[in-house]
């Protein structure tokens, strides 16, 4: 009997929030008066609301209570992207671009026709690419990031994200317990989860993840890997110092973690401290591609990792996708050796900082973290003020953000909007921060 009430309340709890009954925003009782009133246990009232969130119908806030969440929720607020109306301002999804590119492009491909290689790319290449291609990226990542490797230990992928996959699917087992910060890029986040690994979420602290955490995290399980972005961190854009890095190199080593380093936005920060693949590379992947530093449909990415993973990490690329394509990967090569992508490099620095001047004017009075080169700035809402709410509302007015949910790994998700900057006009993305601002603005009441 008391399972069939259970059942049935949550049903009707259900049906009174797709009706809008109960609308988004609305505080439901707690746990024990929502067992008074019903004649429920106390814990199985708990179950009622852990089911009603799994459906994501409602929200679960410490401190706080259970919420009904905005069921009209646009995908512009998960994780995947989906398709948006050709007049939607795009805030969400960063996909960079330059004036003058698809020139670019067109003049590649005009060069790779009349070159003599064309055979070649029409077979399968080695799974972690030929190695003039391999050394190419080798010279990359010295004269761009710091980073002495030799080309054997360098492996082409088809984009940083398949860089994460196949360190992921290479080094690690399902159950295995991964350090990561509390707001993370969403992708690898999605990977672990899909891959069953335990995601332990690291406070953050000031300019990078509160270490000290992480120490006590180490000592109390047995913490398999730490994923990191010390440089240009995604979402909140910190930099990390160069004894910060340090220290989470020998907390590495003295635990015996894998360490998988997130480079991807890493060209945007002018002069960092090392990688930290310079200060513990017997432990470290280093995981960066070309998406973002020269074009999202390029495809190209590239993982440095210790000798000893190298074979692992070849497997995984072939259980995936065999090999880069020839044709991408003979462009980005090419792009490299004549000065393309750091020029290209340096004209996005230039251009995510003209967009942070414009996203510090029109933002300004609003709490907001954001690095002054980075593509995305992290906006904290005011008390009270929903960002489910906030996010349904911007997208009626044609604007696309995300929420805080995406990035989150730990059961607290705080009520803010990561706001892309990188993918719509500097007019229109004037237009679009103001359009943020006078929402909020208006949900805060």
């Amino acid at each position: 009997m008391a399972e069939a009430r259970y059942k049935q309340l949550v049903d009707e709890l259900a049906v009174q929030i797709r009706a809008g009954q109960l609308k988004p925003g609305t505080r439901l009782p707690t746990h024990r008066r929502l067992a008074e009133r019903h004649g429920l246990a106390l814990v199985t009232a708990s179950r009622v609301y852990a089911e009603l969130e799994a459906m994501g119908l409602v929200s679960g806030e410490v401190g706080r209570g259970t919420f009904v969440r905005e069921t009209a929720m646009p995908g512009g607020t998960e994780a995947d992207q989906r398709a948006l109306p050709a007049d939607m301002l795009d805030l969400n999804f960063n996909y960079p671009a330059l004036p003058g590119q698809a020139e670019l492009l067109r003049g590649a491909l005009r060069q790779l026709a009349t070159g003599g290689e064309l055979e070649a790319m029409l077979r399968y290449a080695p799974h972690g690419g030929r190695m003039h291609e391999r050394a190419c990226f080798a010279r990359h990542l010295i004269e761009s990031r710091g980073l002495a490797v030799e080309p054997s230990r360098v492996l082409l992928v088809d984009g940083a994200q398949h860089g994460l996959a196949v360190t992921v699917m290479a080094l690690l087992q399902p159950g295995d317990v991964v350090a990561i910060d509390a707001l993370t890029y969403p992708g690898f986040k999605v990977l672990a989860e899909a891959l069953r690994l335990e995601m332990a979420p690291i406070p953050a602290s000031g300019q990078g993840p509160d270490l000290d955490a992480l120490e006590r995290l180490c000592a109390r399980r047995r913490v398999r890997a730490v994923y990191a972005m010390p440089t240009m961190h995604n979402p909140l854009g910190w930099v990390m110092s160069a004894s910060r890095r340090r220290r989470l190199a020998a907390i590495a080593r003295r635990h015996g973690l894998l360490v998988i380093e997130d480079a991807a936005y890493a060209f945007l920060a002018e002069d960092p401290p090392p990688p930290l693949a310079t200060l513990a590379p017997e432990t470290t992947v280093y995981v960066s591609g070309l998406s973002k530093s020269v074009a999202t449909g390029l495809r190209v990415g590239f993982v440095a990792a210790p000798e000893a993973c190298v074979p692992k990490l070849e497997r995984a690329i072939r259980a995936t996708t065999w090999c880069t394509p020839g044709v991408t990967t003979a462009i980005a090569c090419a792009w490299l050796e004549d000065g393309t992508v750091e020029r290209l490099e340096s004209q996005k620095r230039q251009d995510a900082m003209a967009r942070q001047l414009i996203a510090g004017e029109e933002l300004a009075g609003l709490k907001c973290v954001r690095h002054p080169s980075s593509y995305f700035a992290w906006l904290p809402l005011p008390e009270e003020t929903r960002a489910d709410r906030v996010a349904t509302a911007l997208m009626r007015e044609g604007v696309s953000v995300s929420t805080a949910e995406p990035f989150a790994t730990s059961k607290h998700v705080p009520h803010a909007l990561r706001l892309a900057l990188g993918s719509v006009g500097l007019d229109g993305l004037r237009g679009a921060l103001r359009t943020v601002r006078r929402v909020v603005g208006e949900q805060a009441f």
